[in-house]
């Protein structure tokens, strides 16, 4: 089988495509033959700092061709969508049963990866920030494949003000079609009238400006692997908040809360409440330019490798 994988020999890191023997599902694991697979940031960001050879990892979608001990909730021929931490980047990728669920019928490959893992971050971070009915909600990164759900599920959450923080202009057009009242720019001065929760996917320097853009009382989530230092004094003088959310950990230590929201999430895409939205489908020998897309902050919702 093909897959993609990362070396770095002292230079730029490269992506480069190799032929692999077709791996083993062990205990408790699937074996998925792969109809898309999702590119996350983390592993985008991964590659950009370089490093050995090493498994990309990502969401995969597809058909179930084996199954590994203890393996009851899965069969053979089932349509299935996971977090791969191992080869993702590959024609056939190994997925954990934990981290797996049935796609509906009348669902595609690219629906499930561009809705499950980006809409279970989306949530979390929803529901982190405890945002109220009426509450004015700002989501960074808001025409990332995270950012185009979390605005849908403020605004199905009736906040009273959904606000989009983007890179470009460009994207304005995007994310008011996904329910934001405003949109503002990373370099703007001011990010308009403060805001009772801030769904961050950025990091870095923008959490400084993300506080700031807090009222009183307000709660700023955090959930990009992008780090970042957050003033001290800025959450003093606004009596504020900051909480750091990891959907891993839900994973890991709320299966059944984990589980719920993954069905609410196609219950909500079935109803055409969430509707995710796909940049770009590239072939997966070309995952070098899907990075390159993602970097340079020019995609418009989720970038979709297909094997």
């Amino acid at each position: 089988m093909r897959r993609v994988r990362l070396k770095c020999n002292g230079g730029p890191a490269v992506l480069f495509v190799e032929e692999a023997p077709v791996p083993r599902p062990g205990p408790g694991e699937l074996l998925v033959r792969s109809e898309a697979v999702g590119v996350t940031l983390p592993t985008v960001r991964k590659v950009s700092e370089g490093g050995g050879p090493a498994p990309l990892g990502g969401e995969v979608a597809g058909a179930v061709v084996a199954v590994g001990a203890g393996v009851t909730a899965f069969a053979v021929g089932d349509r299935v969508t996971g977090l791969c931490f191992s080869h993702a980047y590959a024609e056939l990728a190994v997925v954990h049963q934990s981290m797996a669920s049935v796609i509906p019928d009348g669902a595609s490959a690219v629906d499930a990866v561009a809705l499950v893992r980006s809409g279970l971050v989306a949530r979390g971070a929803h529901e982190a920030g405890r945002p109220r009915p009426g509450d004015a909600v700002l989501v960074t990164a808001a025409a990332s494949a995270v950012g185009t759900l979390a605005l849908q599920y403020a605004r199905a959450g009736g906040a009273s003000r959904v606000v989009a923080a983007v890179s470009s202009a460009e994207k304005a057009d995007f994310v008011r079609g996904l329910g934001a009242d405003e949109v503002v720019l990373y370099g703007d001065e001011s990010w308009g009238d403060p805001v009772d929760v801030v769904l961050d996917g950025v990091g870095g320097e923008l959490l400084g400006p993300a506080v700031r853009a807090l009222a009183p009382g307000g709660r700023l989530v955090a959930f990009s692997s992008g780090g970042g230092t957050v003033d001290a004094y800025e959450l003093l003088v606004r009596c504020a908040s900051v909480i750091g959310f990891r959907i891993a950990a839900v994973a890991r230590d709320e299966p059944e809360v984990y589980g719920r929201w993954r069905d609410d999430l196609w219950k909500l895409h079935r109803n055409r409440v969430l509707l995710p939205r796909v940049a770009a489908e590239i072939p997966l020998p070309e995952a070098e330019r899907a990075h390159r897309l993602i970097e340079s902050r020019g995609n418009l919702g989720k970038v979709v490798l297909i094997p």
